[in-house]
């Protein structure tokens, strides 16, 4: 492209630089150079000299991005110190409607505080009824780098920059063609996964214009727990049977046994029941209907036992989803004038997860009955239940043989984003675009028991025919079929056709950005230098509206409200750098830089968030960096305008005996709960399965608030060329964070009221006659509070040896705290994450890069020091709770070694997890927290590409 004037071209030879470079935020200067260079990095949209960032950036190639087995960038990313696995591969199956996303979360504090932007712009959300962008959506072969900035930027992107800012900087000029096919298989088990990707970009009109698109697919095959010989076994956290009332509270006598091959017995595939004692639910049957008992050794609780006949529930677990994800991208830009620039963007992305869970099962539901006179009762049964008798047994089964309950989303997202940009009036840098997205999300779930359908079946009679048929006269008439659940296998394909049903939920995300602004690096020169200034203004709406289906209700699937909204907010921005002092001792330089936004929201009003930093380069080796600033994340529209939609919790009942039994003090509970009308020797186990919830947006919900503070230094060693390390204190202040009360603790919040239960939390709660709990309610509410603090460092070093060049990269994190604040009115009361499990005290990433000619070779180890399984919180109520009680140490080394051909071919083959590091004991590396470790092994691949 032809640019003529100087500060343009010199931006654009910058940017060549900062591609290139690994350092964090220090790129070197060319010591040849004429004029100044100025760019343009995250966190600010005032041109710099080099890339001098007024705030902590890391800057990741994308080439670093794509040097892995992995098939998508977002699992590359989720690998850096400071981003959690609250979304993964491994662990995106959790909830409804979420399988396949891969969405990033900086400092583990939500998704949502989390703002993510494609060339500075922002980018529809995947997730209805949030701002949250899967980065599948993002095409990888054009990614040039990624630039991470840590604390709020809200004065500079608006709102969601709370904990801070993660930037996609894609190609500009695509000239040549690009293509790469990459295969992968894991070394233990069937896993395996592909990626194909196409690009091709030309210049025209006497390289005035360009015009390139790119296409990629890549997928994944599920990997079923069973499959797997790291988590094949199950697991079950029993009794100890060695612990005593003397010695209950000894570390060395812990509640609970993890053991190995050992888990339910009080619940199977084939359906388990209580007849001749009923506390022991010990009767099962064949696969005929004939009865079998139960073998549950010498190592049992009321539900579980070790090496015994129990159930191993990891069969319905897929630690690696299936996947599949088609990108197809279109871009072209034009100088209209020697100065000006006009670029047009388009995207569609195609992307298929796939979820799938638990059958339909019941547990401990007196609905799930055989009546005496079911015509597939055995006789034998039959007779035993006459001579205790019983009419009916409640029978514990999953619905393995109806089927798995099976959850598959199909995300389409299309994205149009068109400007203007370059110099106008001499020196003023102008960026105008329009930015619109959409996506269309189908959601649909297989398997869906239809429970009137089920429990119409399940009443079963033989009629004066001597034919099994319905008991209900008018099922017969809607075409009821008879079930018979007593044995595995024993349900008819008919009786499961007349059960079950699709259900399909659809989602539409929009999002609408016009933006325009103008910068200037040097409007007037001070004695200590030249003053940049920034200011523009934005408009945006976003839109959400979910429709569930009508055939949900009444189903085992979660009987989801239809969440619909909409907001818009008009903003205008302005950001300024001035340089304070210049050539006095210790203080080559020192610039000050402040920004301001203010937001008018449809929803919350008015807004206003800032920035303040100070940027000191001492001598041409130290430079110290400060920043304060105020940032604002406006709720989202599933916050403002959710409706009610039933969810479900697993909690336990603190009314329990054996849960009291366990508090040191446990008078004020034992008095609420009998005021409850909740007996003294009440211990069901009912809550061992999850409990009927409903939680819904709030209209009256406001605002979040955060402040963050950053403190750092980059050092460049003079007598060590090539060399840069770089320090950074980090702390983020969260304040009115929006959240629903935690379903545990709204339990025992009511239980443990010194007033008695005439309070909030007892209100939300309703039990039934038995005492057991059979609803909680709950919605979202600006009551919570975060803080995280913690040290960034990154010591970058290149250097000359082996007839090659090597170069090296360590990037770590040490989280100093990570409070959560359940009340933030209660600053005595928090939780602290910092380590526990998914956000570990100390997480390292160190990179060794060796070139020689044509030849490359790259080796990556990635550090988590142990963290602990339970909070302070769970600890202050149970010091011993298990004998479990960390995970440890964890190393993990990828390589990769490749060599490029004069021709254009290149040839890489890698090897992930090369030690074939194991997950932690007991765990499949699946939940939020654990999907920090690696759950697939070793991991081959080999890419072949082709350049032209």
């Amino acid at each position: 492209m032809k640019r003529h004037n100087l500060l343009s071209t010199s931006i654009k030879c910058a940017l060549i630089t900062a591609a290139a470079t690994a350092s964090n935020s220090v790129l070197a200067q060319d010591e040849q150079a004429t004029k100044i260079e100025r760019v343009e990095v995250t966190g600010s949209r005032i041109l710099r000299e080099g890339a001098i960032a007024p705030a902590p950036v890391t800057v990741i190639s994308g080439e670093q991005l794509i040097n892995t087995g992995a098939v998508n960038i977002g699992e590359a990313l989720n690998n850096l110190p400071a981003l959690g696995n609250t979304y993964s591969m491994a662990n995106s199956g959790r909830f409804i409607g979420t399988a396949g996303l891969n969405i990033l979360d900086l400092r583990n504090m939500g998704t949502d505080r989390t703002l993510v932007l494609v060339n500075g712009k922002r980018h529809v959300s995947s997730s209805a009824g949030s701002q949250a962008v899967d980065t599948n959506t993002i095409p990888s072969v054009w990614v040039e780098r990624v630039e991470i900035i840590t604390g709020g930027a809200s004065a500079v992107y608006g709102a969601d920059a709370v904990t801070g800012v993660v930037n996609f900087i894609l190609k500009d000029n695509i000239e040549g063609m690009d293509f790469s096919v990459t295969r992968g298989f894991a070394d233990l088990n069937s896993y395996n996964n592909e990626k194909a990707t196409f690009s091709y970009g030309s210049n025209f009109d006497n390289d005035r214009g360009n015009a390139a698109f790119a296409i990629e697919y890549s997928g994944q095959d599920s990997l079923n727990a069973l499959d797997h010989p790291w988590t094949s076994t199950s697991f079950s956290s029993l009794p100890n049977q060695a612990q005593t009332d003397e010695n209950k509270n000894s570390a060395d006598f812990p509640d609970d046994i993890l053991t190995p091959n050992a888990g339910y017995y009080a619940i199977n595939d084939a359906g388990v029941y209580a007849l001749e004692d009923p506390t022991k639910y010990i009767n099962s049957f064949n696969a005929d209907s004939s009865a079998r008992d139960l073998y549950i050794g010498n190592n049992a609780d009321l539900y579980s036992c070790a090496e015994c006949d129990f159930f191993n529930l990891g069969q319905f677990e897929e630690i690696q989803p299936e996947f599949e994800r088609y990108n197809v991208n279109f871009k072209v830009n034009y100088d209209v004038t020697d100065d000006l620039n006009v670029y047009f963007d388009a995207k569609y992305v195609n992307s298929q997860g796939e979820s799938i869970g638990q059958p339909a099962f019941f547990f401990f539901d007196d609905e799930n009955s055989i009546k005496i006179d079911n015509p597939y009762l055995d006789p034998t049964i039959k007779a035993r239940m006459q001579e205790e008798g019983v009419d009916s047994i409640m029978v514990n089964r999953m619905m393995s043989d109806l089927g798995r309950r099976v959850e598959n989303n199909t995300r389409e997202t299309t994205r149009f984003v068109t400007g203007l940009k370059g110099t106008v009036f001499e020196d003023w840098e102008l960026d105008t675009s329009v930015v619109y997205g959409q996506t269309d999300l189908e959601r649909k779930n297989g398997a869906n028991m239809i429970l009137a359908n089920y429990f119409n079946a399940l009443d079963a009679v033989e009629d004066a025919d001597g034919n099994v048929v319905c008991r209900s006269a008018a099922a017969q008439a809607d075409g009821c079929v008879p079930v018979n659940i007593m044995g595995f296998g024993a349900p008819s394909q008919q009786a499961i056709d007349y059960i079950n049903t699709v259900s399909v939920g659809t989602s539409t995300i929009k999002q609408t950005v016009v933006s325009g602004s103008l910068a200037n690096g040097a409007i007037f020169e001070l004695p200590a230098g030249y003053v940049g200034v920034a200011f523009g203004a934005e408009y945006r709406k976003e839109e959400s509206e979910t429709k569930e289906p009508d055939n949900a209700e009444g189903t085992f699937f979660n009987a989801l409200g239809e969440d619909k909204g909409s907001f818009n907010v008009r903003e205008v921005f302005f950001e300024a750098t001035m340089p304070i002092l210049t050539d006095l001792p210790l203080i080559q330089d020192l610039v000050f830089d402040t920004a301001v936004r203010h937001a008018d929201y449809s929803t919350i009003g008015e807004a206003t968030s800032w920035k303040l930093g100070l940027d000191w380069t001492v001598n041409d080796e130290l430079r110290v960096r400060v920043t304060q600033s105020a940032a604002l994340r406006a709720p989202n529209i599933s916050e403002v305008f959710g409706a009610a939609s039933q969810t479900f919790y697993n909690v336990e009942d603190p009314c329990r005996a054996e849960n009291i039994a366990n508090l040191s003090n446990a008078a004020t509970r034992t008095a609420n709960c009998a005021a409850l009308g909740v007996a003294s020797d009440f211990n069901s186990g009912y809550d061992s399965a999850s409990l009927d919830g409903l939680t819904s947006g709030n209209r009256d919900v406001k605002g979040e608030e955060s402040t963050s503070t950053t403190v750092g230094i980059v050092y460049q060693p003079e007598f060590l060329d090539n060399a840069v390390l770089t320090i950074d204190y980090w702390e983020i202040d969260l304040e009115n964070a929006i959240d629903t009360i935690d379903a545990q603790e709204i339990l025992d919040r009511c239980v443990d009221s010194a007033t008695g239960i005439d309070n909030q939390y007892c209100n939300l709660i309703t039990r039934d006659a038995n005492g057991e709990i059979s609803l909680i309610q709950n919605s979202v509410l600006n009551v919570a509070g975060q803080k995280a603090s913690g040290v960034d460092f990154e010591l970058g070093y290149d250097f000359e040896a082996l007839e090659g060049s090597f170069k090296t990269r360590l990037i770590g994190t040490y989280l100093i705290e990570r409070k959560d604040y359940p009340f933030q009115d209660d600053p005595s009361s928090y939780i602290e994450y910092a380590g526990t499990t998914g956000e570990a005290k100390w997480q390292t990433n160190l990179s060794v890069t060796y070139a020689m000619d044509n030849f490359f070779s790259t080796v990556e180890t990635r550090f988590i020091s142990e963290v602990d399984l339970y909070t302070n919180v769970d600890l202050a109520s149970n010091s011993n709770p298990s004998n479990q009680m960390s995970y440890g140490k964890y190393f993990i080394t990828d390589m990769t070694v490749g060599y490029n051909f004069d021709s254009g071919l290149g040839v890489k083959v890698g090897v992930d997890n090369l030690f074939n590091r194991k997950l932690p004991y007991g765990s499949r590396g699946t939940s939020a927290g654990s999907a920090s470790y690696d759950n697939i092994g070793r991991f081959g691949y080999i890419n072949l590409s082709y350049s032209l």
